[in-house]
């Protein structure tokens, strides 16, 4: 072997276990979770701005024991649909995982999105990864109390809304539904993915607020997607899907928003607020930030091994002619 081929071998050698530790320190990319409403799990995340810095999600991070960072990869396998039965009362927020039990602590004071009864709203549902399957919303029952661990006894025997595979669009599902018209006060909007294209099934716990009772901690945030400009009011934004309980728009409607490019927004809307949802991280798996970085430390890799194999390559001693 000459003296330059074996420098490139040292060189390789040496970048190897750089680039293998670069590799194992990048995390596998996880799924979604909604942003608006939002679910407790984003609401907590470090991506969560000021609603993370809340005293309830300081309660929620403290009894968890670590940050929710993961706020996207909330799911448990091989349920099939059988929720009920796998996933114990009091721990419906967390799935019933370890690593997200914070998120059942009982608080009226989580961070919410202030809704309206009876109204048109768009659920949005950030993901990083597109996959198939059925979304099913369920909202409390009347007299839930936000203070008492969450059961399946709040939630009504069937979901007020499904829909099977939305597509994902600038990195969201975006789900059409209309909410019930006799909640009032602080309600849970408990949201379940089941996928079909993996054994998985996704939970997530937003916190809303009805008119009908006081806001507490952090307050309601107004909901984006009835918010001109924002969610799914704004133009150019992606139709949400249509849901089995979502009513059917007006020919006037949709000819409105065909025209203009932009999704009709909700009727009932309340006044808008400066703390609206903040978006997911995420936009695509191609764009996402655990792709970028995992590309950007190969390359970093390859510049090292490329580099250190130049180097000893020049130094290799001459033969004589």
């Amino acid at each position: 072997m000459t003296a330059h081929r074996r420098a490139g071998a040292t060189a390789a050698a040496m970048a190897a276990p750089l680039l293998l530790t670069t590799w194992a320190a990048v995390p596998a990319q996880a799924h979604g979770a909604p942003t608006d409403p939002v679910s407790r799990v984003f609401a907590c995340s470090p991506e969560g701005g000021d609603r993370a810095k809340t005293a309830a999600c300081g309660a929620a991070i403290a009894a968890n024991g670590t940050p929710f960072t993961a706020w996207d990869n909330l799911r448990v396998a091989d349920v099939g649909g059988r929720d009920r039965q796998v996933i114990p009362d009091g721990k419906l927020c967390s799935g019933g995982l370890p690593a997200y039990k914070g998120l059942d602590l009982a608080r009226a004071d989580y961070p919410a999105t202030r809704l309206t009864p009876g109204a048109a709203f768009t659920l949005a549902y950030s993901s990083t990864i597109p996959h198939t399957g059925t979304f099913k919303l369920y909202l409390t029952k009347p007299g839930y109390d936000p203070t008492r661990p969450l059961t399946w006894s709040d939630l009504p025997s069937k979901p007020f809304a499904t829909a099977t595979d939305p597509a994902l669009v600038n990195g969201a599902y975006r789900i059409r539904a209309k909410l019930p018209s006799d909640r009032t006060g602080r309600q849970m909007l408990y949201t379940i993915w089941q996928n079909t294209s993996t054994s998985d099934t996704y939970y997530s716990c937003s916190d809303v607020v009805f008119p009908g009772a006081a806001t507490s901690g952090a307050g309601a945030a107004k909901t984006g997607n009835q918010k001109a400009g924002s969610g799914t009011g704004g133009a150019g934004s992606p139709a949400p899907a249509t849901t089995s309980a979502a009513p059917e728009p007006s020919a006037a409607t949709a000819s409105s928003a065909a025209g203009s490019g932009a999704t009709a927004p909700a009727s009932g809307a309340a006044p808008a607020s400066s703390d609206d949802p903040l978006p997911a991280a995420a936009s695509s798996p191609d764009n996402s930030p655990r792709v970028s970085l995992l590309a950007g430390a190969a390359a970093a890799a390859l510049i090292v091994t490329t580099g250190v194999a130049v180097a000893l390559g020049r130094r290799r001693v001459r033969r004589p002619r």
